[in-house]
């Protein structure tokens, strides 16, 4: 596996940072955001598609749409490490 960071929140205070990834080998795009587990939400989920005991529902903010289009549209930076740890909130 060959993972190309494409991007995080502009605006990421801790390590907790919604990012968008791609894998150079599937295709694949791979998602770290916010694990959904409002009740509520995830029955709202489940009437549409059921989730699977091997999957789980993220959100990611608004300002991550260019950034799911570049890894949609293969206009990232291929092979782009991405930018490591950040700063503990203090």
């Amino acid at each position: 596996m060959r993972l190309s960071f494409v991007g995080i929140t502009p605006s990421t205070p801790d390590n907790n940072c919604p990012a968008v990834f791609v894998d150079e080998d599937t295709g694949d795009i791979w998602f770290q955001g916010e694990q959904v587990r409002d009740a509520a939400a995830l029955e709202e989920v489940n009437g549409h598609s059921p989730v699977g005991a091997n999957e789980a529902v993220v959100k990611l903010p608004p300002i991550m749409k260019a950034i799911i289009l570049e890894a949609v549209n293969g206009t990232y930076e291929h092979g782009r490490r991405g930018p490591g740890q950040h700063p503990a909130r203090t």
